[in-house]
């Protein structure tokens, strides 16, 4: 039972905002907009690391990121963060999960003492703004192995013409620049950009302003408190009536190497331009005639083409909502990924392919992001396993590993490397046996 307040209880006072503000966010589930999917979905894209990577997350709050990055990854975590409650919060809760790979540190983002190239992974969910975006990455570049990678989240400006409320609001705060800015910024800091993930709307307010606004609503009196409560609900307000003018958008950038040693496999491929695809799922005759042209577009052969026909003609094989188009902003279908029932024995897995790109359209990301579309699908209809038959080095990009490791292996002979697995949820068993894929495959 909770004791009832007396007229002895004493009420809340802070001697600044700032003191009011972190009050307010002591105990949420985070401090900032943010999942658990899209920290899983970050991850995938920093693939492949090693079994154990080191991570340096940075600004990590109460520590959602380091705990599931601990958890999942394997990953030996250091948090960094200057408000001593959250480590706190982060230590009882990775002694309470029996987590012993985190470790914490009281320090500032920008005065940070560890040795050069000592981390697989530079991690910054919702926390870059404390320092800008431009710092960090001049900053933390020489904290990063060989191989590995910075990850961090930015707001910014999801149109040219924001509302005047949007711009005032972002000025006063948090300069706000376009996706194309970041990305120069970030080559011209000596980074590739090697993949990019804009955060659904869901993040922003689930584990954010839903239970921050609850907390406002029953803060405790005081001048402190109560700016700081005005300023929450100036932010979450404007959220709600002009969100669709920012975004906070996850970034995967590799320090550009100076030694073949030290390439990493991105860097096998000539650099991307990396630009904004809308994806939508497959919808009537013009589409399919659209993949259709995509396929022996970008094949040798109709054999590619011939396939997806076969396969949305198999009600054993053919999911509703399972193929995927990348499209220009005018609306021009440009690529296109496709999954398909399959079974490893008797279990239900997908197949991942044929997916495929207008040769015009190649390296600009419209391949990754139709695969990445579909695989989101996947995991909204509780599928369970991706497998994928193709290139040892663009896979691991989406997150997968070889099938082997899993116990799983196709009805044929293949390298190893080449055929592999993604699992999209962690949660649950593994299947373990051979593929069996639909008729129309021919195996």
């Amino acid at each position: 039972m909770t004791a009832r307040p007396t007229e002895t209880t004493p009420t809340p006072r802070y001697a600044s905002t700032e003191e009011a503000f972190f009050a307010l966010h002591d105990g949420l589930p985070r401090q900032g907009p943010g999942s658990e999917a899209t920290t899983r979905r970050l991850l995938a894209l920093a693939a492949p690391l090693p079994e154990r990577p080191r991570v340096l997350d940075l600004g990590c709050g109460t520590g959602p990121a380091a705990l599931l990055l601990a958890a999942e990854a394997g990953a030996q975590v250091t948090a960094v963060d200057l408000h001593q409650p959250f480590l706190d919060e982060l230590s009882a809760v990775a002694a309470a999960r029996r987590i012993t790979s985190v470790t914490t540190a009281r320090l500032s983002m920008d005065q940070l003492p560890f040795p050069d190239r000592s981390f697989d992974l530079v991690w910054a969910e919702g926390s870059v703004y404390n320092i800008g975006f431009d710092a960090a990455l001049a900053s933390w570049r020489r904290l990063i192995a060989p191989g590995g990678a910075l990850v961090v989240t930015e707001c910014e400006w999801a149109t040219d013409a924001p509302s005047a409320e949007a711009r005032a609001f972002w000025d006063r705060h948090y300069p706000l620049r376009t996706r194309a800015s970041n990305v120069a910024a970030a080559e011209a800091a000596g980074y590739t950009v090697a993949a990019v993930h804009e955060l659904p709307d869901d993040d922003w307010f689930d584990d954010y302003y839903t239970p921050l606004g609850e907390r406002a609503a029953t803060a405790p009196a005081g001048p402190a408190m109560a700016e700081a409560v005005a300023a929450t609900r100036e932010e979450i307000a404007l959220r709600r009536d002009h969100g669709g003018d920012y975004r906070y958008t996850g970034y995967v950038l590799r320090p550009v190497t100076e030694s073949p040693s030290t390439h990493t496999h991105e860097e096998s491929y000539p650099a991307m331009t990396i630009r904004s695809w809308h994806t939508r799922p497959e919808a009537g005759p013009d589409d399919r005639a659209a993949i259709r042209r995509i396929n022996l577009s970008a094949f040798p052969g109709p054999l590619e083409a011939d396939l997806v026909d076969a396969l949305r003609e198999d009600p054993q094989a053919w999911l509703p909502w399972s193929s995927w188009l990348a499209e220009d902003p005018d609306g021009t279908p440009a690529g296109f990924a496709l999954l398909t029932r399959c079974h490893v024995d008797d279990v239900p897995a997908l197949a991942l392919g044929p997916c495929a790109v207008l040769p015009e359209q190649q390296r600009t990301g419209a391949g990754s992001a139709a695969i990445r579309a579909a695989l989101d699908a996947g995991r909204a209809a509780g599928e369970q396993l991706v497998l994928v038959l193709g290139h040892a080095p663009y896979y691991p990009r989406f997150g997968f590993t070889p099938a082997s490791r899993y116990g799983i292996r196709p009805p044929f002979e293949v390298p190893d490397e080449n055929m592999m697995a993604l699992v999209l949820d962690p949660g649950r068993p593994v299947p373990r046996g051979t593929i069996r894929y639909a008729a129309a495959f021919g195996v």
